[in-house]
Formats: structure tokens, C-alpha cells, sequence
């Protein structure tokens, strides 16, 4: 008995030095048994479900989108090719290399390419920290100027000093040091913030979304969303509504912060941001030095050469359109007992409050030599499972950038299709766990922090069910 009671003190004494310890050194407090957490099963193996054409294109419209797919995996140079235009600073030499995940239109894939384009046709750029061959191609904006004021701007990786199509240009490559933790991207300089690239599957689908749908939607159940912090876009242009155009005060819905209106405004800020080249929507170089000027601008123009053929006459930004604007859908793998759970399960904790399963498209038209609705377009359901608004996601994943009216912690409800086959996540891809993707949205100040508090005082199982349900889509 004597021992008995010695070994109940001394293990008493070993828990209250155990709780002074951890008072002392993290602050915590005894919470009991931890409970087990779901485990993210990784990449949904099979055939991509992505990549093809939308289900009942005509052929014309089937024709547009072959174009476009074309020209979307096509390199540029920046003097002596077919496709001219690249640089002085660019972060890629073409559309594919950053969307192909798990097809074209994707996201960033599993290998990293920019590490050969880096140095391609002789190119003397190094690689920046944050760049790895198994880690996610990153875009670097910076949160100020060196005189303190608000920057906001993507800084190109790379400059085509040294390549053998850009003689006489002598620029130098942006410093992104001191380096952090390159797989996060975390740890870093405390000015640069990182943006992977969106996929694009289905966005012709969201370009054809009514204004007046995702206003409904951000209004119902408006006490249910209040109740559990979730507002929707509380700053905006127009205050209570949400993220509008500054042109023309309709809804723009592309990019992390929902900051570009169409698909045909965000293939022309991204063929003149990432790969340099200038276009009938922004026919400015972003480096103007002397010596690296190669070409007239705009290098990307509507042809009208005699006898082109209605292809040939559409301009690079035009071709792009017309792809993203007639790719698919991803599609989502068979139900399983698990995964239908999870999906009534992500529905019943308030995931959906958010992350709209659906909406329905209006009356669009798909290419340029149409003049009546694409049956494939127009009144169609969209399984995006976003709300296409804006939303405060707390300091911990605040990139300290303001992009309209999206402010430094606000980020676009990012759709969920296909995020079976995405290896990274979050807007600047510091993980490849879902789950840890998940537990990120409990930031302080995030209007998620209530449904995630709710899922994780989930059973394991139910909270396992969630996290199969959204690799199968």
C-alpha cells in the first residue's frame, strides 16, 4: 500500500511539473486526451478528370477551343520565333508551365519548370529560394516600396539578361533574400508574400454566373451566416455589398482576391505580368530600360492578314479566353458511403455558408463567331462550392496586400472543384496537407474560425469523411 501511494505521488508531482512546464514554455492549459484528427489520403489518383473541352460544344466552338488550348502551351521568346514578347522580367514562358495540374488549365504541378526556365537559351538568373523542383511555382509581390509605401505589385523572378534572343539587355534580377523555409515559403523576407497559380477549369461556367445570383446567394440565410461571423465583403466599393469592378461597379470574381473581372482581363494582366509580353489590354512593358526593348508594341495583336482564317485573326489574350472560357469542370470521383457523408456532413457545420455547392449560369456565348447562347454555357449548373466572395481569413493568413476592394486579410471563397487532384494549398501553397489547410482557417479574425471549431469537435470519423469528400471532387 506504502508503494502504492509513493508511486501515486510521484506521478501526481510529474503532472503538476508537467503543467508548470507548459504554462511556463507555450502558454497552454491541461485539456485532457487530444483527440485523433482526420489524415488527408493525398492526391486522388486515376485519370485527371480535367483538361478536356466542355460536355456539348459545337465544332466551331470546338475549334476555338483546340486553338486555345494550342497556344496555351506555347513558348515565347523574347526576339526570333513565332511567339515574341518575353521579358525584360517575366516568372514563365508560358501559360502551361504554371496550369497543368492536373491538366491544362490547372494548377501548379508536381514538378516545378521554373527551374529550367530559369536559365534557359542562356539565360544567368538564379533560382530563388522559395523555388523548388518539388515545391509549387510562386508568384512574389511585395508589401512595400523602399520608401515605406504600399507596393502590392508582382516582382518577376527572372530577366532575360544573357539570353541569346536578347542581346545588349543588362538588367538585373530582383533580390528576394533573406531566405526562409523554401518549402513553406515561410520565414522569409517579411515583405514579400507569395501567390500560387488558380486553376482554371470551369471558368467559363463562372464568367456566365449572373451578378444577381451570387447577390441572393450572399444573402440567405444571412442570420445563420451573422451568427457565426461570416459577412461576406463588410468593406467594399459599394458598402455591404461585394467585390465590385471599379469600371463598370459589376462583380468580378477571378484571382485569390477576386480582382479581375473577365477571363479575357485576366489572360491579358497575366501574359503581360508573367511572361512579359504586351497586349491590346495592357501595351506597356513593365521594365521599360533602354537595351531590352526588342520589339513594337503591343506584341500581342489581332491578325488581319489576307485570307486568315477566323483562328488566325484572333489575338494570343483573345485564344486564351476562348480555351479557359470552354474547359470543363473538373470531375468529381463516385460517391462512396464516406464521401456522401462528408458531403452532408461539410453542409451541416456551415462549409457550404461559403463554399456554395452550386449556382446556375445565364444566357453566354462561348467563342467570337458566335451571335445566339452556347448551349453549353447557358443554363448550366456550376459545382464550384464558392460564394465568389470576399472574405476576412484572419492574421494568420493575411498577405498585407490590398487589391481593390479586397483588403490585407481578405481573400476570394476559393472554389473547391477539383481540389481532389491539387497538391498545394492555400493562396501562397505552404502546404500540401488538406487537413492542415482546413485547421489554417481558424486564423484570429477569420470568419471561418466557427465552422472550424465546429469540425474540428467533430468524431474523427466524421471529420474524416469531410476530408475524403473533398478529394473526391
Amino acid at each position: 500500500m506504502k508503494k502504492a501511494n509513493r508511486s501515486a505521488g510521484i506521478a501526481h508531482r510529474a503532472g503538476t511539473l508537467v503543467i508548470l512546464m507548459c504554462l511556463m514554455l507555450a502558454g497552454c492549459v491541461e485539456t485532457g486526451p487530444m483527440q485523433p484528427s482526420a489524415v488527408d489520403p493525398g492526391v486522388r489518383g486515376g485519370a485527371a478528370g480535367a483538361g478536356g473541352p466542355l460536355n456539348g460544344l459545337t465544332a466551331d466552338e470546338t475549334t476555338f477551343f483546340n486553338d486555345g488550348l494550342t497556344r496555351f502551351a506555347e513558348i515565347n521568346a523574347v526576339t526570333g520565333a513565332d511567339h515574341t514578347g518575353l521579358g525584360p522580367r517575366f516568372n514563365s514562358n508560358q501559360c502551361l508551365s504554371c496550369h497543368s495540374q492536373p491538366g491544362p488549365g490547372g494548377t501548379s504541378p508536381a514538378s516545378n519548370p521554373l527551374l529550367a526556365v530559369a536559365t534557359l537559351n542562356g539565360a544567368k538568373n538564379v533560382v530563388p529560394w522559395f523555388i523548388k523542383a518539388a515545391g509549387p511555382i510562386r508568384e512574389a509581390r511585395f508589401k512595400q516600396q523602399p520608401d515605406g509605401s504600399a507596393d502590392g505589385n508582382v516582382h518577376d523572378l527572372f530577366v532575360i539578361t544573357g539570353r541569346s534572343d536578347a542581346v545588349g539587355c543588362n538588367i538585373a534580377q530582383e533580390s528576394f533574400l533573406p531566405a526562409g523555409d523554401p518549402v513553406t515559403g515561410q520565414g522569409g523576407n517579411p515583405n514579400i508574400i507569395f501567390r500560387i497559380p488558380t486553376p482554371t477549369f470551369g471558368t467559363g461556367l463562372i464568367e456566365a454566373i449572373p451578378d444577381a445570383a451570387i447577390l441572393a446567394n450572399m444573402n440567405r440565410n444571412r442570420p445563420e451566416k451573422e451568427a457565426m461571423g461570416i459577412s461576406g465583403h463588410p468593406n467594399s466599393i459599394l458598402s455591404g455589398n461585394v467585390n465590385r469592378s471599379g469600371n463598370d461597379g459589376t462583380i468580378t470574381r477571378f484571382g485569390w482576391k477576386a480582382q479581375n473581372k473577365s477571363l479575357r482581363m485576366f489572360a491579358g494582366e497575366a501574359y503581360n505580368v508573367e511572361s512579359g509580353v504586351t497586349n491590346q489590354l495592357f501595351p506597356q512593358k513593365r521594365d521599360e530600360t533602354p537595351g531590352c526593348l526588342f520589339n513594337p508594341t503591343p506584341e500581342d495583336t489581332l491578325n488581319f492578314a489576307p485570307g486568315a482564317t477566323p483562328t488566325a485573326v484572333i489575338s494570343d489574350v483573345d485564344a486564351f479566353s476562348n480555351f479557359m472560357r470552354m474547359l470543363a469542370p473538373p470531375s468529381p470521383a463516385p460517391d462512396t458511403r464516406s464521401t456522401a457523408n462528408g458531403r452532408a456532413v461539410f453542409e451541416q457545420v456551415g462549409c457550404a455558408h461559403c463554399h456554395t455547392p452550386m449556382f446556375t449560369t445565364g444566357k453566354a456565348i462561348a467563342s467570337g463567331s458566335s451571335t445566339s447562347p452556347s448551349a453549353a454555357l447557358s443554363n448550366q449548373p456550376v459545382h464550384l462550392y464558392s460564394d465568389l466572395l470576399l472574405h476576412h481569413m484572419g492574421s494568420a493568413l493575411a498577405d498585407g496586400i490590398t487589391q481593390g476592394a479586397a483588403g490585407p486579410d481578405e481573400f476570394r471563397t476559393a472554389p473547391l472543384w477539383g481540389v481532389g487532384q491539387r497538391i498545394f494549398f492555400l493562396h501562397d501553397g505552404r502546404t500540401r496537407d488538406l487537413v492542415q489547410a482546413i485547421a489554417a482557417h481558424r486564423s484570429p479574425g477569420s470568419e471561418a474560425g466557427a465552422v472550424i471549431r465546429s469540425f474540428e469537435r467533430l468524431p474523427t470519423q466524421q471529420q474524416q469523411d469531410v476530408v475524403n469528400f473533398l478529394r473526391s471532387l
